[in-house]
């Protein structure tokens, strides 16, 4: 329903978090800024009809300013409210009541304390309050603070969803909501499909065409002067024109029901949006006594998001064995789909750089392929720019980091790791534990010094006993057999190299760039990748290294000076 409804309960689905670690001058100057980011977006949501971002994003944008303000008290006197400047001057017959958003355990404990309980969609739209005398529509009235509205009764006398004459000439106070009509529509494959947005948008119009009219449904899903049971209120309804009441109301017998309901609403074609479903008693007590407030006797029960917003803490940079420098946002942990995300991988380097994200930043992040996360979207810019230092990409590159540094940790680690995996030299046992281990014994400097190691050199390391060091050794010394095809692909030769019966190390060093455009499916591109590869100077250092190791292919070799 409305938006401004979903939040006023958002401290019972909020995640636990610490409070941030700022000083009073900070606090203030952040909480005023998302303070007033969310003024912004209220301002264009309730008075222009524009919905500048997602409304569970939103939700949660509205939560983490509601636990700062727990947090610093003195930073923000009031949060913005959400209506300012768009209740309107018409008065409700009845007021409009909001909604409690409880999580699982705590609708199964609402609904084991009440009977004569139904479910019906939450349908994503704007609410609304219809008023006929005689069957005739009086009034359209927006929801506004729940006790004043703006008229809407021009606008919803155009639209077709809303019958300016009941077939039945009746006195009726009707409370429903105004959706975007959808084709096909299934919430768990589509999402909100930013459907609220365009109903908001088209009730702040003027005037509308004829698709425009068309384009409006309405779902009736209260009937506060009705009859007093519900089986009644919805055959009433239906005979007065009202069928999808009927249809999309159902009777519940317990939790397990309501959860059926809730998961096949979730899974199955609907004409409108919907982010969940709400609970109601049948029988509620009379329409004068209902308030502009959350009730005892309706709850919404919400389906789980499709993107979190998330604080950036920190922002990374891996190295990859190639020189690819990504970038890694650090994140306080929040849950999506059951899952807790804290990192996200934005891709490249100059993505980072585009988008600008600093500690601090608030982002939204979804799942892709339900199993990855990534990045949506930059929803928020902390006003405090913190400082990142990210690599130089010029130092990075297929070539560097042959040996350990300061400055080649992450890189060489990473050669390490591909030259035992599957991909290189498939050692069994040898994994990032091991390199890590020789690591910190300070066993390795170059990215070949494991081949010089002897029994009691690995024993020495930390964790490595007889039996391990053992398994290392025989592990190592399979590496002494492998092909020249696969030491070549382990050190990260560049890819498309076909080697002939007659290659060894010697005959591949000695080739021009000349010459290895001769040889079959070799590009000039890869012609030049090849060349700068053979005629690295680490390069051929590992060579000598490996012919001294024995490595059949590198036999052929003489050792060249060292640079």
């Amino acid at each position: 329903m409305t938006r401004w409804i979903a939040l006023l309960l958002l401290p019972l689905t909020a995640q636990a978090t610490a409070c941030p670690d700022w000083p009073a001058s900070r606090a203030k100057s952040e909480l005023t800024a998302l303070g007033q980011q969310i003024a912004a977006w209220d301002d264009a949501y309730h008075n222009h009809g524009r919905s500048l971002v997602a409304d569970e994003l939103y939700d949660q944008a509205r939560e983490r300013l509601q636990g700062w303000q727990q947090c610093f008290p003195d930073a923000l006197k009031r949060l913005p409210e959400p209506l300012a400047g768009s209740t309107g001057k018409l008065t409700h017959p009845v007021p409009q009541t909001g909604l409690r958003k409880l999580n699982d355990d705590a609708v199964a404990q609402w609904m084991a304390e009440r009977d004569d309980l139904w479910i019906q969609p939450k349908v994503d739209g704007v609410a609304v309050t219809l008023v006929y005398r005689d069957g005739v529509l009086q009034q359209a009235i927006s929801r506004g603070d729940g006790h004043h509205g703006q008229d809407w009764t021009a606008r919803a006398r155009q639209l077709t969803a809303i019958p300016t004459h009941l077939k039945q000439p009746r006195d009726a106070v009707l409370q429903g909501e105004l959706y975007w009509r959808l084709d096909g529509h299934v919430q768990n494959r589509d999402g909100g499909a930013g459907a609220r947005g365009k109903a908001a948008g088209l009730m702040a119009r003027q005037t509308l065409d004829p698709q425009q009219v068309d384009a409006i449904g309405l779902f009736v899903w209260d009937w506060p002067d009705g009859p007093e049971s519900m089986p009644e209120r919805l055959q009433a309804l239906h005979e007065l024109g009202f069928s999808d009441s009927l249809r999309y109301t159902q009777p519940l017998q317990d939790a397990g029901d309501a959860r059926r309901w809730r998961q096949g609403w979730f899974d199955q074609a609907q004409p409108f949006a919907s982010d969940g479903v709400v609970l109601r008693q049948g029988k509620r007590p009379p329409g004068q006594r209902w308030q502009a407030e959350a009730p005892r006797w309706a709850i919404a029960w919400k389906y789980p998001a499709s993107q979190a917003l998330a604080v950036v803490q920190a922002v990374d940079f891996n190295i990859g064995r190639s020189g690819r420098i990504t970038p890694v946002l650090r994140l306080q942990p929040v849950d999506l789909d059951e899952r807790r995300i804290s990192r996200v991988a934005l891709g490249s380097l100059q993505t980072w750089e585009k988008l600008d994200i600093r500690p601090g930043d608030q982002v939204a992040i979804r799942l892709a392929g339900l199993t990855i996360p990534r990045l949506d979207q930059v929803i928020w810019r902390s006003p405090q720019r913190a400082t990142v230092q990210a690599p130089d990409p010029a130092r990075y590159h297929a070539l560097s980091c042959w040996r350990l540094s300061s400055e080649c940790q992450q890189q060489f680690h990473a050669r390490l790791s591909w030259l035992a995996g599957k991909q290189g030299l498939n050692l069994p046992g040898v994994g990032p534990g091991t390199w890590n281990a020789l690591l910190a014994g300070e066993r390795l400097h170059g990215l070949l010094d494991w081949l010089e190691l002897d029994s009691e050199q690995l024993q020495q390391l930390p964790g490595v006993g007889s039996r391990r060091a053992s398994q290392l050794q025989h592990a190592f010394a399979q590496a002494q057999q492998r092909s020249l095809q696969q030491w070549l692909k382990a050190l990260g030769a560049p890819p498309g190299l076909n080697l002939s019966a007659d290659d060894d190390w010697a005959t591949l060093q000695a080739r021009s760039h000349s010459d290895w455009l001769r040889q079959p499916g070799v590009s000039r591109q890869n012609a030049e990748r090849l060349l700068a590869f053979f005629s690295h100077p680490e390069v051929r250092r590992l060579g000598s290294q490996l012919q001294r190791a024995g490595v059949e292919g590198f036999q052929s070799l003489e050792d060249p000076p060292h640079s």
